[in-house]
């Protein structure tokens, strides 16, 4: 079942697109100061087993009483029966999801919006480029690679945060790092003592890879003034502008496109993002 059948037999049962469903907080893990990462299980056993999504994806978080912000999906689809979302305590609605506990109830909407072409993907080499919480749904994505290894060629991973104190999901790079079939490359913009990667952009790190420009897709995810020096070390690398995607993830809003807050050119984030192809922004004006 595809995501937008799935959301549409979510969300058939009272014709109310607006509606949460309740989910259970099953899990929560301290990853920074100011993230963390909570896992939900949708309770009611029928919508659980029809939520499917793609990595890319994202939904609506509901804090009852307070309100809803959309949230990257951070696990991999493989993963049935619960989602993981990295949540940055940054306003009033993460702020009231950061006070929660293991079992709290909150409410989702969704699957939301559209992934990255996993299927189009398979057969190639893959390049991975993050910055900050932008690792977040790319972690969904590395993680779905992880469970089909076989389908894929060279799996390069790039990962950029401000300081160490600020790197995510250090537990994954440790898992990552300690396997040969991927490439995982981290750097910061200020280290510490206790750093032994990269210090710098991570634009620095493609000084020290190799592109095969006919065999590979890019995916990219972080602050939007990442994207115009990613993209273009990629265009050096020879990558085609049409198998280089991004996730405009922070322009997400309601996530059905009634707001019309997620605008990038005659488009919306939400519907038809928030995953677009590099020649699909370049159509669009305000995208980069």
């Amino acid at each position: 079942m595809s995501a937008a059948h799935t959301q549409e037999r979510q969300m058939s049962s009272d014709g109310n697109p607006y509606r949460p469903w309740p989910a259970r907080i099953t899990s929560i893990l301290d990853l920074t100061e100011k993230e963390k990462l909570f896992e939900l299980r949708i309770i009611d056993p029928e919508i659980r087993e029809a939520f499917q999504f793609h990595a890319g994806q994202f939904v609506e978080v509901s804090i009852f009483g307070v309100g809803e912000a959309p949230i990257s999906i951070s696990s991999a689809p493989s993963k049935q029966g619960f989602i993981e979302l990295c949540v940055r305590n940054a306003g009033d609605v993460t702020g009231a999801l950061h006070k929660k506990r293991c079992g709290d109830v909150v409410g989702l909407r969704g699957p939301l919006g559209r992934g990255f072409p996993f299927e189009a993907m398979k057969g190639n080499d893959v390049l991975l480029v993050a910055g900050g919480l932008g690792i977040a749904p790319l972690k969904s994505l590395i993680n779905h690679i992880h469970d089909e290894r076989h389908e894929f060629g060279k799996v390069t991973i790039m990962y950029g945060a401000r300081n160490p104190s600020e790197v995510l999901f250090r537990y994954q790079f440790d898992m990552w790092r300690h396997r040969d079939d991927f490439n995982l490359m981290l750097t910061v913009d200020e280290s510490d003592d206790a750093w032994d990667g990269e210090v710098g952009l991570v634009t620095k790190l493609f000084e020290k890879i190799d592109v095969d420009p006919d065999n590979t897709y890019g995916a990219v995810c972080g602050p939007p003034v990442m994207y115009e020096f990613v993209i273009a070390e990629m265009r050096k690398k020879n990558m085609d502008v049409d198998k280089i995607y991004m996730s405009f993830e922070r322009r997400m809003k309601c996530g059905i496109g009634k707001c019309g807050h997620c605008g990038v050119g005659h488009q919306y984030a939400c519907i038809d993002g928030p995953v677009f192809s590099y020649w699909e922004a370049m159509n669009l004006q305000g995208a980069i």
